[in-house]
């Protein structure tokens, strides 16, 4: 295995990671998002429309935390070469 197979490995990895963690956090901003009240926002709060607007929340949210995440692993991992 090559210098190159190695790196391309270790991109492929991290992109997989990457994708776990932002699914696992958009599946836990959706569960969470089941606990507010948005019939006190919205019209009809069994509409497609209301189902649309939770979705888009729960993805907005999840992605925001789970590039958090990433990013914060990604500095700590930056931080290893002052040590």
């Amino acid at each position: 295995m090559g210098e190159t197979d190695s790196i391309g490995f270790t991109f492929a990895m991290s992109g997989m990671i990457y994708i776990l963690i932002v699914l696992v956090c958009i599946a836990l901003s959706w569960w969470g998002l089941q606990q507010f009240r948005f019939d006190l926002f919205v019209k009809n709060p069994r509409s497609i429309q209301s189902k649309l607007l939770q979705i888009f929340l729960s993805l907005a949210l999840g992605y925001q935390v789970a590039r958090f995440f990433i990013d914060y692993f990604n500095w700590s991992a930056m931080l290893k070469g002052l040590f």
